[in-house]
């Protein structure tokens, strides 16, 4: 003979993971982005690598790597579809053969323009005014910071 279900404990339900709310919203922006992206020939993660670049040019794949939180081996997948689209072009140093630079091409900063508005996009789709969004990005950086110095 079975009892009544033990109640389970309300801090576990998904809806209240906020690792669960972090996942679905990266998922959610990624699928309001795609529109924009498809048209411009980008996938998202290639798209942070540009927005990595557009910050400072000639950057290695090892400091694009870092600088995305991802491994080298990931980025240079990445690097390399990029470079045939003829968004970058890659140079190896010339004092250590291991290290690749990774520099925008004419086309790679033109399409900097065009990705401006995913930002537009993203405030359309939220329906948050811009001072909205900076602070739940503000929030968000501060958690990310916090975890990665504990």
């Amino acid at each position: 003979m079975t009892g009544p279900m033990p109640r389970r404990d309300p801090r576990l339900s998904l809806e209240n993971q906020l690792c669960f709310s972090l996942y679905s919203t990266s998922m959610a922006v990624t699928r309001a982005y795609k529109p924009v992206l498809d048209e411009l020939g980008l996938t998202y993660p290639q798209y942070l690598v540009l927005l990595v670049l557009w910050d400072a040019d000639g950057r290695t794949v090892g400091q694009i790597a870092e600088r995305l939180a991802l491994e080298s081996s990931t980025v240079t997948p990445l690097v390399k579809r990029l470079e045939l689209s003829g968004l970058v072009a890659r140079r190896r140093d010339a004092g250590d053969e291991r290290r690749v630079f990774v520099h925008l091409t004419d086309k790679g900063r033109a399409i900097e323009a065009d990705c401006g508005r995913l930002a537009a996009t993203l405030i359309e789709r939220s329906g948050m005014p811009l001072s909205q969004l900076a602070e739940v990005n503000r929030q968000v950086k501060a958690l990310r910071a916090a975890l990665a110095h504990s």
